[in-house]
């Protein structure tokens, strides 16, 4: 069975989530990894007061003490970091970037930590030694060079600690340019641009806590035993006591059905699971809106009834009155819906939205999740702001055990927008951060990501400086991505690991490598830890416990500070200063944000501290001082409805999504167990009646190609056919793979994010691979 899932094979998988085929994987992870015996002892300082944070997502840590407070994926980050495997000089010696870059993004994610900083040698086509000192000076000779500042952009990964990341911004500020593109463009910034305009801040309103109290959940558009491992525990404890929760995503996922704890004793030993969710519902691939719409229109109707008849009102008419403004448009907007035109937008039967509505009109307390299903659309910013409407609906907003609680993927995605990873910063953060550090900062907009890549194509982005990810195989489009990073006079990347964006590089190109978070970080003797902000606004320090990779190695706060004083210079700013002490980073984090006042004495709390989020406490920082109704129509003109006109049910609409041995773009292994994919990733899954439509089978070999209207051929070839559990017209295949499907133009309205969950495409035979070699 080993021998043929390593070939690539096709299974149902019939285990629940987590229980001991997480164990198990666990173990390989471990050994795979070679990961010495002395780091295992790492896994019982993760997430705890007096050890590091995970490397890996952003869910919350349950009172950050206890014993156990990891996961499989998490599992997976660590070893990854903690890896015995080295990419040494003597690694690049007998590779040329070309040889490298033939290798799929799983194999070069095993060769292991970097360890040295290096820089390209076009005459050899390899990455040779550099002094740290050479490297600073460089990256400071091609900043010089530059016509103005707005030539360079500096891309933001969401593991970056908040001291990292608050210098990143000050340099680059100082610098003179906003041109922040930050993996938040590709995720969640649908919510970051559309919270505020309904409830005044771009983050969630719940904790923890709230979870203890809600008697719903609403989870939509998330796989949590993928993307979020741990908040299966929260889930579990939340269906123990009998709350209701319920799926709304276009795939069933196995982890919202069946989840075994492996920090469960009894359902270790038993053999037992505890069922997740009762109800799923399964919109179309874009349909969340008219779903959403849908459930908001009959609660309206419901309390209508209500009225009717006399009996206890199903809006929360006290919380509209006191903290609102718009509902009586967005009502009337309601009542004037076709009823149909939601059916068939949404892809969900008028039954099931009665279901969902009487689930959501019955809870006291409801808690609404949603990931990147919701935000990965061009309507997802309007989405959000329906999300809001219905939860404003029932008053569920700012009441314990209930509220918005948007999912954030990488473990301080958060805390890096909070400390000024923005683009877009608001006027106010920037007189303060002016006033502090005595300089004018720029005022306009900068580049976001898809911007970036745009400007590069342009020939006016001339340096690209990534503080970590991997930014060509998390972006769109990807041979234009490509281009775009090829065009750049320099290319610098910070990073722990060897990937693909290494190997896409401009005419000259440095490899930084960094200390990762699960080693000791010394400045001068003293060791150094780092904060981040969950995603539910916890703020806490992180200090690493394993020996370094590499003697060689510099922190992300070091790199970026040495980086700053070989620019600019210590002048008005002691970048060295801030490089060997941390603490000196917080205090100008505290003297320029509200919220993080004492912050070197909180963050010495066990579990940290939690930032202030007005809206959780019923106080509106938007424009009207309340909370606002929004009203949107169902969208008529969309790509995806263009393309069906043209095309009718041959063309199909595609989601991007993770594997279950996957992190964002790094590849830990080449199964996805929970879906029962084994040994391959280039698979797509698809309704069994679409199959049939289409005149394929299960086990067929087939292209895809993008419907779009900008005369650029976008192709994805060689995929599997696999049956799922996926609504009629709508397939789904893993990323980074799929990139190459997604149109650079092909973003959400307001948000700019890559649509990579609605892309319209065709597919066709594949040749036999006799015939396509």
């Amino acid at each position: 069975m080993e021998k043929s899932k390593s070939q690539g094979t096709i299974e149902t998988y019939d285990h629940p989530a987590g229980g001991w085929g997480a164990v198990k994987y666990v173990a390989i992870n471990l050994i795979k990894e070679k990961v010495a015996g002395g780091n295992y002892r790492t896994l019982f300082k993760q997430n705890q007061p007096e050890g590091f944070d995970c490397p890996g997502c952003a869910w919350p840590d349950r009172q950050h003490a206890s014993t156990f407070e990891f996961c499989e994926n998490g599992v997976k980050a660590v070893a990854a970091e903690a890896t015995s495997k080295r990419v040494t000089t003597a690694f690049f010696e007998k590779n040329t970037v070309a040889a490298l870059f033939e290798q799929s993004d799983y194999e070069l994610e095993q060769h292991g930590r970097l360890t040295e900083p290096m820089r390209y040698d076009a005459k050899t086509d390899k990455y040779v030694p550099v002094a740290w000192s050479d490297a600073f000076k460089l990256i400071a000779s091609h900043l010089h060079q530059l016509d103005n500042p707005h030539q360079a952009a500096f891309y933001t990964s969401g593991r970056a600690g908040n001291e990292a990341a608050f210098v990143y911004q000050l340099f680059v500020r100082m610098f003179g340019t906003n041109n922040f593109p930050d993996c938040s463009n590709m995720c969640h910034e649908a919510t970051s641009r559309g919270l505020p305009s309904t409830v005044g801040v771009g983050k969630g309103t719940v904790t923890l806590d709230d979870f203890e109290h809600a008697d719903t959940l609403l989870i939509f558009g998330q796989n949590p035993a993928t993307n979020h491992p741990r908040m299966l525990g929260e889930l579990r404890e939340c269906s123990k006591r009998g709350a209701v929760i319920v799926s709304i995503n276009p795939l069933r996922e196995r982890g919202l059905e069946r989840f075994a704890d492996p920090q469960s004793v009894v359902e270790m030993l038993t053999m037992s699971s505890t069922k997740i969710a009762s109800t799923f519902i399964q919109p179309k691939l874009g349909g969340d809106f008219a779903l959403i719409k849908g459930v908001a229109k009959r609660t309206l109707e419901l309390d209508d009834e209500a009225v009717a008849m006399g009996t206890e009102r199903v809006l929360d008419t006290a919380f509209i009155a006191e903290h609102c403004l718009g509902f009586e448009a967005f009502a009337a907007d309601l009542r004037m819906q076709d009823w149909q035109e939601l059916v068939d937008e949404s892809g969900v039967s008028r039954d099931d939205i009665e279901k969902l509505s009487r689930i959501y009109v019955n809870g006291k307390r409801v808690i609404a999740t949603w990931g990147m299903g919701i935000t990965q659309h061009k309507n997802s910013v309007q989405t959000v702001h329906m999300l809001s409407n219905l939860m404003m609906m029932r008053g569920n907003i700012g009441r314990e055990g209930a509220g918005l609680c948007p999912v954030r993927g990488h473990s301080n995605v958060q805390g890096n927008r909070t400390v000024g990873i923005e683009e877009k910063p608001s006027q106010e953060f920037l007189d303060r951060l002016g006033k502090v550090f005595d300089f004018e900062p720029p005022r306009g907009h900068g580049y976001d990501v898809v911007e970036t890549i745009h400007e590069m194509l342009e020939g006016h982005v001339k340096v690209f400086i990534g503080l970590g990810g991997n930014f060509v195989m998390a972006t769109p489009d990807t041979p234009r991505t490509f281009d775009a990073l090829r065009s750049c006079n320099l290319t610098v990347h910070i990073t722990t690991k060897l990937n693909r964006s290494h190997l896409v590089h401009g005419t000259d190109a440095l490899i930084l490598p960094t200390l990762g978070r699960t080693e000791i970080d010394k400045q001068n003797g003293v060791a150094q830890g780092v904060t981040v902000e969950d995603s539910m606004s916890m703020v806490h320090i992180s200090y690493g416990m394993n020996t370094p990779a590499s003697k060689n190695l510099m922190s992300e706060t070091a790199i970026v500070a040495n980086i700053a004083h070989a620019t600019l210079g210590s002048g008005k700013v002691d970048w060295l200063g801030y490089a060997a002490d941390y603490s000196l980073v917080r205090d100008a984090i505290e003297s320029v944000l509200d919220g993080f006042e004492n912050y070197n004495e909180r963050i010495a709390q066990p579990g940290g501290f939690h930032l202030r989020v007005a809206s959780r406490e019923r106080e509106w920082l938007t424009e009207t001082g309340k909370a606002n109704f929004i009203v949107h129509n169902v969208e008529q003109d969309t790509p995806i409805r263009r393309a069906k006109q043209q095309h009718g049910e041959q063309l199909m609409t595609l989601m991007t999504t993770r594997s279950h041995d996957q992190y964002n773009t790094t590849i830990y292994a080449m199964d996805d167990r929970y879906r029962g994919v084994f040994g391959q990733r280039r698979v797509v899954f698809i309704n069994p009646q679409d199959l049939l439509m289409l005149g394929f089978k299960a086990g067929d070999w087939v292209d895809m190609s993008t419907v779009w209207d900008d005369g650029i051929e976008r192709h994805a070839n060689r995929f599997l056919l696999v049956e799922y559990d996926i609504p009629r017209g709508c397939i789904g295949a893993y990323y980074p793979e799929t990139n190459p499907l997604v149109p650079l133009n092909s973003v959400g309205d307001v948000c700019n994010t890559p649509t990579s969950k609605s892309i319209p495409v065709l597919l066709r035979p594949s040749l036999p691979l006799a015939i396509a070699a």
